[in-house]
């Protein structure tokens, strides 16, 4: 149990400063927070290892290869890289793995290529069985290196993370945005059924225990594999080709590789799916597992108002919250930006935010997603006290002088008076707003039909 007493991890680092260059950061990896990062955002007990695995999905519809007057497309067997961090057993000498990628860059430039320093060893052998599994899946055009953040710092914390490389075509060319849109949510159920199954025969993890994580376009196949069923009659339904799209809807043939069962809890980052897309109407009724929404308030790509705030607000037969960094935009589920990124704006922009430091808005994410996960994936109710905050604005909490002395650097406990949300110090709770609403009471039957 950890409430009541100081949260017993640490990690190393110095401040990032908004709108620096995080040089501080160069000697360490995207998921070690500064000496400011609220209290669960710190790296967990365990080393980490790292691995990728293959998986091949048979005969699959090619959406790119969809023949208009025919109405059918080629079906083809369907190749997902899947990186693997899990607990390990420490590898002392053995030199971290550091994470190569390439985002598009401005046409008509070349894809602009990087590298991310990590905490995981390559191989290392694991440590223990029986873990939850976490299943992350990326934005559009994005790769699982931006998001490392994440990844490691769970894996630290007792979680085995599968990150999917999902090989979307360039998010420049918006021509081909059918293809994400359908496979996005058919990835994420294929992958996370496949090592229920594979790691769990090896132990490695607990059928049982099952999260997804998703980012932008991630976050739109995170709700719909979490249960969210396409409107047949949403815009969304006119960019996917009718005769592709209607074996995953509601009473389909394959409306079972379209939805997990047995979700344990869902984190949407900034998802999209929401106003022009259109995807789901009521159909977010479908998600009954419990939810974070992860969101800007000024996010310009997927709106905030019509996508993870509408979201809260519909998705009622789901215990759910709503977190909004005040001010910022769309690029929360990305590390910051590495230096090969930070030449051209564009390249920049796919990580950074115009507002907040991206160190401290990852170690506001890490705190509240290893809160969530923690509550409701491990069942630990020594979690919940870092979600129900005591005011819903950050900016609202308060530490009276006449609180017993503590550290300067000190976690509030958000209790004794001090209503600072717990884990955060004085001062820097700011910014922010958490939401949360437990499921109707017409949870406990069917979900509306779409």
């Amino acid at each position: 149990m950890i409430a009541g007493r100081a949260w017993p991890w640490v990690a190393i680092g110095a401040l990032a400063l908004a709108g620096a260059c995080n040089c501080a950061m160069a000697d360490r990896a995207p998921c070690e927070f500064g000496a400011d990062a609220p209290q669960l955002a710190q790296l967990g007990p365990f080393a980490v290892g790292f691995r990728t695995i293959h998986l091949v999905e048979r005969d699959q519809p090619d959406v790119l290869s969809f023949d208009a007057a025919r109405g059918t497309a080629a079906r083809r067997d369907r190749t997902l890289d899947v990186d693997l961090w899990y607990p390990a057993q420490a590898q002392p000498g053995a030199s971290p793995w550091v994470y190569t990628a390439a985002l598009p860059s401005e046409p008509p430039a070349p894809p602009a290529s990087f590298s991310v320093p990590g905490i995981a060893v390559r191989d290392a052998p694991a440590a223990g069985a029986d873990y939850p599994l976490v299943v992350v899946s990326h934005g559009y055009s994005n790769d699982p290196a931006a998001m490392t953040w994440i990844t490691e710092n769970l894996a630290s914390k007792g979680y085995v993370v599968a990150a999917i490389h999902h090989a979307d075509p360039p998010i420049t060319d918006r021509s081909k945005a059918a293809e994400p849109y359908l496979r996005r949510p058919l990835d994420i159920v294929f992958v996370a059924e496949s090592l229920r199954k594979k790691l769990g025969e090896q132990h490695l993890v607990d059928r049982s225990r099952l999260a997804l994580i998703g980012y932008s376009m991630g976050g739109y196949g995170a709700l719909t594999a979490a249960g969210a069923f396409w409107d047949p009659a949403g815009p969304l339904a006119q960019l996917i080709p009718e005769s592709l799209l209607r074996p995953y809807l509601r009473g389909g043939k394959s409306q079972d590789e379209a939805a997990i069962k047995g979700l344990k809890a869902v984190v949407a980052i900034a998802p999209a799916g929401g106003g022009q897309a259109g995807a789901w109407g009521r159909g977010i009724l479908g998600i009954d597992a419990p939810l974070m929404l992860i969101a800007g308030d000024h996010d310009r790509t997927v709106n905030y108002e019509t996508g993870a705030r509408a979201f809260f607000d519909t998705a009622v037969h789901a215990r759910r919250f709503l977190l909004t960094f005040q001010g910022a935009g769309h690029s929360i589920g990305l590390g910051p930006a590495p230096q090969a990124m930070r030449a051209r704006l564009w390249d920049q922009d796919w990580f950074e935010d115009p507002v907040w430091s991206k160190e401290r808005l990852n170690a506001i994410e890490a705190h509240f997603i290893t809160a969530f996960l923690g509550r409701y994936v491990k069942d630990d109710a020594s979690f919940a006290p870092y979600l129900d905050v005591p005011v819903t604005e950050s900016s609202a909490g308060l530490w009276p002088a006449s609180a017993p002395t503590a550290p300067y650097d000190a976690y509030s406990p958000g209790t004794g008076g001090i209503t600072v949300w717990r884990g955060f110090q004085r001062r820097h709770a700011e910014g922010l707003e958490l939401l949360q609403a437990a499921p109707t009471a017409a949870a406990a039957g069917p979900a509306a039909p779409r």
